[in-house]
């Protein structure tokens, strides 16, 4: 791997399973993912568009905040930002179809 990045999800993927291995970080993930997709669509069938920016305060809130708090890391966010989203929601995914366990983070 260089140091400049990854070249595919599938390559970040693993870093990012790695930056989240304490169940709590991982919890938070989780909610903060499916609340901010919930305010996305509460916003698109009312009509409060100007509400949208904060589906960002949301997910990122709580993701931070498992990071800062509970994993003791910086988030991927901030030098992968967009692969970063994605794993948001390849891990959510992942723990809705229990490929991976919120409490065990292991391949099964």
């Amino acid at each position: 791997m260089s140091n400049k990045g990854f070249k595919s999800m599938d390559e970040f993927y693993p870093h990012y399973i790695s930056e989240h291995k304490n169940p709590i970080n991982r919890i938070l993930h989780v909610m903060g993912t499916t609340l901010a997709v919930s305010f996305l669509l509460f916003c698109l069938t009312t009509g409060r568009f100007a509400l949208i920016p904060f589906i960002f305060v949301i997910g990122y809130g709580f993701a931070w905040v498992g990071h800062f708090v509970f994993e003791k890391n910086k988030p991927a966010t901030f030098k992968h930002p967009f692969y970063s989203f994605a794993g948001d929601f390849y891990m959510l995914y992942d723990i809705i179809t229990r490929k991976r366990s919120v409490y065990e983070f292991t391949r099964r």
